[in-house]
């Protein structure tokens, strides 16, 4: 059987290929109404497909938003990704997901095989300092958008919680409670300076606690991101013999982690040991108890940047300072901070 062309389209709907185009391609220009239809009941008799290789070899953009994330099996890296492509569908795009298991190397090898497939952009979650994948992206021009950190070797536009707000928002909370101080789970002995989510919520508590007149010497402890390293961290943290009265993590799947130790430990929480967390993925809200965390809009913070990898007079406006799109971060009260049960939210 002969493949269905686009003109093939255009004789049966008495059309030409241009408004067959802009039928299947919603534009640019506008297609009457009857004719819209015309076309589309030929689309369908005909079994017609558009040839998207084709298309994009033409434009030289298809219809693909690339987006790299650190490890899509950690719960917030997952529920960001599912935002982004929701917000893409409205769009009218598509999401190819890769992996780059915090290593440069595979930051890199992603951003060329995306660029390389000619995606009509690219939104980053960095892994790190990114001074490679800052080489490719001048390499390439390409457009870029970061997501949830901003390194300083790359100067796109970013889309980010207010990680420093937020992590205050916590401490101020465990501290009113009465407890005499908080100690922090932060990142790893590797996690960067400057520039890293963890690093500022880490910055949030210790502001928080310079507030509160409370020292933070011997109180911030190492921990990889993910629960079940956390876990380990705080067997040991909990065990010991100066255990803390109140523990604010950098993200929810170390919360998760302490939580697991605590009750393992036979650990009353949070009648001996007070829990909070940040990132407010969905699994906080059933952990036994319910842990109070650290929300941000992902809905909104996909849409933003989406819109902003599709429309290059958004993404370059303004100086750097300006091309950072903050959104605010609200606290999520539940039972693992010592409070009597969900209470709503208060924001940064």
């Amino acid at each position: 059987m002969a493949k269905v062309t686009r003109d093939d389209v255009a004789r049966l709907a008495g059309t030409s290929t241009a408004v067959v185009s802009y039928v299947i391609n919603n534009g640019p220009r506008p297609v009457a109404p009857a004719t819209r239809e015309r076309v589309l009941a030929a689309i369908k008799e005909l079994g017609y497909r558009p040839d998207r290789v084709a298309q994009a070899m033409a434009s030289r953009r298809t219809d693909l938003i690339g987006l790299i994330v650190p490890d899509a099996r950690q719960p917030f890296f997952a529920e960001m990704a599912h935002a982004v492509e929701q917000a893409a569908a409205e769009r009218g795009k598509m999401v190819l997901v890769g992996n780059s298991d915090y290593l440069d190397e595979r930051e890199v090898h992603y951003l060329r095989a995306f660029l390389g497939m000619r995606v009509s952009g690219l939104i980053l979650i960095s892994q790190g300092p990114s001074e490679h994948a800052a080489i490719e992206i001048d390499a390439w021009d390409a457009r870029v958008v970061l997501m949830h950190r901003r390194p300083d070797a790359i100067d796109d536009v970013a889309v980010v919680t207010d990680d420093i707000g937020g992590a205050q928002l916590a401490t101020r909370h465990l501290l009113e409670h009465g407890h005499p101080y908080v100690a922090c789970l932060g990142g790893t002995e590797h996690t960067p300076a400057v520039g890293d989510p963890v690093t500022d919520h880490v910055e949030g508590w210790r502001r928080a606690m310079r507030e509160a007149g409370k020292s933070t010497e011997g109180r911030l402890f190492h921990a990889p991101y993910n629960r079940y390293d956390a876990y380990k961290v705080a067997l040991d943290l909990l065990a010991g013999p100066d255990r803390p009265p109140a523990v604010v993590c950098a993200t929810d799947d170390q919360a998760i982690g302490v939580l697991r130790a605590a009750r393992e430990l036979r650990i009353d929480v949070p009648g001996e040991l007070a829990v909070a967390g940040f990132d407010d993925v969905k699994e906080a809200a059933l952990t036994d108890p319910p842990l109070t965390t650290v929300a941000s809009d992902r809905q909104a913070m996909a849409r933003s940047a989406v819109d902003l990898v599709l429309d290059d007079g958004l993404r370059f406006a303004g100086t750097r300072r300006e091309r950072l799109k903050q959104f605010p971060s609200a606290l999520v009260i539940r039972r693992s901070c010592g409070c009597g049960g969900d209470q709503g939210t208060s924001s940064s």
